[in-house]
């Protein structure tokens, strides 16, 4: 398989150009201008070509809650939203604490093909909180790179930190949802801010990789900006709806909107480069399930023109940085060197933009099985225009 695109605006985390990219077998072989090659041609006059977008935190429901989304549905959303690669969070049902879900997860990931599916183990042995033993066979498993509680936090110390003690010897990340359970009812800013506290300090004090899911308040990435310069191994994800909408947007969430000094201070924090990744927490439910009260949104299809209207339309950042936090960050966390940017001898996995499009979010963006977001409606710029996986288009807008 042969693909040119021509006359592109090249654009990842460290290069802005106008040129051809020519793929062949699923790998970028030349970049340049005014290549020419007997082979199927995209001309992307007009638009820009980025790193398609890697996502460390999506929930997928496969299986158990099928009814909301599954792993094809969830992979179509991805691909709406220029996202090519999706770690998929453990909280299923069954949850992901044995090798059988698990081979089953991934074996449909691969049986769909339009994304690149990475699943989380549980922390704890089925989410229980209190043994680690089944760490000890399923951290052997090829390709795995996360471990993640996602959906609730490891309420015993002592067992969050054998997960990260055998974690670290497999060079495996503990993603934490930092949320203190018997805080919850009180206050969920003290619920995150102290667990992001002390799965920090436990991070130090066994030397594990450890990467902050859906940091919301500015005590808590406060601690993470700490802990990033005494040297700790943390890296941290921020929401697009946690930079887009606060409090006065009245909308179930978990960690929920904050003010507006919040937000303000996740995007200082991405300006100054602490900030690793976006990362949408895709959270799909029923509209009886949120009727109901379930925490959370669907992000895949939204992610970047949210994104890029609040951080670069506002002059925060510019698209290099942009790209940073969506594509290379999450691939550095993943250490996939095969992603993340555009040159010679990367992965295709690309996707083609018009970054000053002015669109109104609505459900012809979405692919997911559910609409639950109050983002539908925000108007912003930027829109997704095509995404390839390995050279091959996966998705494709109607003027295109």
């Amino acid at each position: 398989m042969k693909l040119l695109i021509k006359n592109a605006k090249i654009v990842d985390f460290s290069q802005t150009s106008v040129g051809d990219i020519y793929i062949e077998d699923g790998i970028i072989k030349e970049v340049g201008k005014e290549l020419n090659k007997n082979c199927d041609v995209i001309d992307a006059k007009g638009y820009t070509v980025m790193p398609s977008f890697i996502d460390l935190h999506v929930h997928f429901r496969e299986p158990g809650f099928t009814y909301k989304e599954d792993i094809e549905s969830g992979s179509r959303a991805a691909v709406r939203g220029g996202y090519t690669t999706t770690v998929l969070m453990a909280n299923t049902r069954p949850c992901v604490s044995s090798r059988e879900v698990y081979d089953s997860i991934i074996k449909r990931g691969k049986e769909v093909g339009l994304a690149n599916i990475h699943q989380c183990i549980t922390v704890t042995k089925n989410m229980r909180g209190e043994s680690t033993e089944h760490l000890d066979e399923l951290l052997n498993i090829e390709g795995l790179k996360f471990i993640s509680e996602d959906g609730r936090g490891v309420m015993d110390s002592k067992v969050m930190i054998e997960a990260m003690e055998k974690a670290k010897e497999k060079n495996i990340v503990v993603i934490s949802h930092a949320e203190t359970h018997d805080l919850s009812k009180i206050d969920m800013r003290l619920a995150e801010n102290t667990m992001t506290w002390r799965d920090i300090t436990l991070s130090e004090y066994t030397g594990a990789r450890l990467h902050m899911a859906h940091v919301s308040t500015k005590e808590a990435m406060k601690y993470v900006i700490e802990s990033k310069e005494r040297g700790g191994r943390v890296t941290c994800e921020v929401t697009p709806h946690h930079i887009a909408l606060t409090s006065d947007t009245e909308y179930r969430v978990n960690p929920p909107l904050r003010e507006e000094e919040d937000r303000e201070f996740l995007i200082e924090a991405i300006k100054k480069g602490y900030v690793d990744c976006i990362g949408t927490d895709h959270a799909p439910h029923s509209k009886e399930d949120k009727e109901k009260g379930a925490p959370g949104m669907i992000g895949l299809e939204f992610s970047f023109t949210v994104c890029n209207t609040k951080l670069v339309k506002e002059g925060h950042i510019t698209l290099n940085r942009l790209s940073e936090i969506m594509s290379y960050g999450p691939s550095k966390i993943m250490d996939d060197e095969e992603r993340g940017g555009i040159s010679i001898g990367k992965k295709a996995d690309l996707v083609l933009v018009d970054p000053n499009r002015e669109v109104t979010l609505d459900e012809k963006f979405i692919k997911s099985k559910s609409s639950n977001s109050p983002l539908i409606g925000f108007k912003g710029y930027g829109e997704v225009l095509m995404t390839l996986k390995d050279g091959q288009i996966v998705y494709k807008g109607g003027d295109v």
